[in-house]
């Protein structure tokens, strides 16, 4: 597919209606562009946060664990950290 853009002022550029529905493009959405030389490469940026999310969810859900279980191995490993970390440094 070819499409042409014209830059505007300050540098905006539109893309096409056809692209925007093809790939589901709205407003917010971010990119990363890469020059090569002269051709510039539009790569979307997915949010790390709601993947990180998605992939700890379905690690959980293949242990057989809950939510519950995350909390206590949380608070159990924060525990152990501290007391590596700082058990040495309290005053005597």
């Amino acid at each position: 597919m070819e499409e042409t853009i014209q830059v505007r002022q300050r540098g905006t550029l539109t893309l096409p209606a056809s692209l925007r529905e093809k790939y589901n493009v709205r407003p917010g959405d971010t990119f990363r562009l890469l020059d090569l030389d002269g051709i510039f490469v539009l790569t979307r940026l997915v949010p790390l946060v709601p993947e990180l999310a998605r992939e700890i969810e379905q690690a959980r859900r293949e242990a057989g664990l809950s939510t519950a279980d995350l909390l206590a191995a949380l608070r159990e490993q924060r525990e152990r950290y501290y007391q590596e970390r700082y058990a040495d440094d309290r005053p005597a």
